[in-house]
């Protein structure tokens, strides 16, 4: 049998390595694929929990989600159960103590919890809802359109957030339902203003122009090639609202214009209770204190996280 020479080991090694290379080749394509394949929503959704500040308060909003919705079975009392154990310090009992009238401060803040991601969430959704929709269209039409549309912008955006809050409230009524109304009508002027400047930016593109050069209508333009490109900002305001949302909500009921009692919210937790009687029963004011600082340090972290996520200029930078 003929012994095979240095040409042949060359050859062998060659055809070794050269498979190896198209199987590594082809595990990187089919890696390359699967990223390709993603939905952008589900790539912007990876960056983001891939950031530790953004997944730990991802973790404790989802968390408070929960309870918060589970409140019956979660909560350890009635909200509304009074006992003799008035004041009672926190122990095994009852976790976060007693009020003045001996109910559990640690189930009226859990269904307290409802009251604040309620009003936080729908405020959000309705306010950069409706701003954005005004922003679009005022950005997108232009002319004496715009212009009224802006002056009127301008007009709420010359009041503070909670003064033209406290001030809607007062007209409205002082409750709960009026309270969200407010507060989305308070987000509304500055989503609009954000909305409308990435509209005007977008409408000026190449591709925007075509569509309208190819007998595209003005609707079916802005539906089919602006909208989808001024997404990311209105993402980013509603993560970067929800906190300003609960606290301004807190804020009206502290005043006693949003939540009334019996009802338990934070911020009512921390008006009636906590200032009264923080001198010598200090959990009725640091419990509904954390929950309203921890849920808003969470908030205000996660909005940043995504807009940096979404923003291509801090992206790229």
């Amino acid at each position: 049998m003929p012994s095979s020479g240095p040409g042949d080991d060359r050859r062998q090694a060659g055809a070794a390595a050269a498979e190896q290379a198209f199987a590594g080749g082809g595990a990187l394509a089919l890696e390359l694929g699967a990223r390709r394949s993603l939905h952008p929503a589900v790539a912007a959704s990876i960056r983001v929990a891939k950031v530790p500040v953004a997944f730990v308060s991802l973790v404790v909003i989802l968390g408070l989600i929960v309870i918060a919705v589970g409140a019956p079975w979660f909560a350890p009392y009635d909200q509304f159960e009074t006992t003799r154990n008035t004041f009672q310090a926190p122990s095994l009992d009852h976790l976060a103590g007693t009020d003045e009238v001996g109910r559990d401060q640690l189930a009226r803040l859990i269904y307290g919890a409802r009251v604040s991601l309620y009003v936080g969430i729908i405020a959000v959704a309705v306010g950069v809802g409706a701003g954005s929709i005004v922003g679009l269209v005022s950005g997108f039409v232009g002319g004496v359109f715009d212009l009224v549309v802006q002056r009127v912008v301008d007009a709420l955006l010359a009041f503070p957030g909670i003064v033209l809050a406290m001030a809607l409230v007062s007209v409205f009524g002082t409750n709960t339902t009026n309270a969200l109304l407010a507060i989305a009508i308070v987000i509304a002027p500055a989503t609009s203003r954000v909305i409308r400047s990435s509209t005007l930016s977008e409408k000026e593109r190449v591709y925007v122009e075509a569509a309208a050069a190819v007998g595209a209508s003005p609707l079916r333009v802005m539906l089919r090639h602006v909208v989808p490109n001024i997404f990311a900002p209105v993402l980013i305001l509603a993560t970067t609202f929800l906190g300003a949302a609960i606290l301004i909500e807190a804020g009206l009921s502290f005043l006693g214009l949003a939540t009334q009692p019996p009802s338990p919210s934070w911020g009512l937790m921390l008006a009636t209770s906590g200032r009264q009687y923080m001198e010598f029963a200090p959990w009725l004011a640091v419990v509904p204190g954390a929950a309203i600082s921890v849920t808003v340090l969470c908030f205000n972290l996660l909005g940043d996280v995504v807009r940096d996520v979404l923003d291509p200029r801090l992206r790229s930078s």
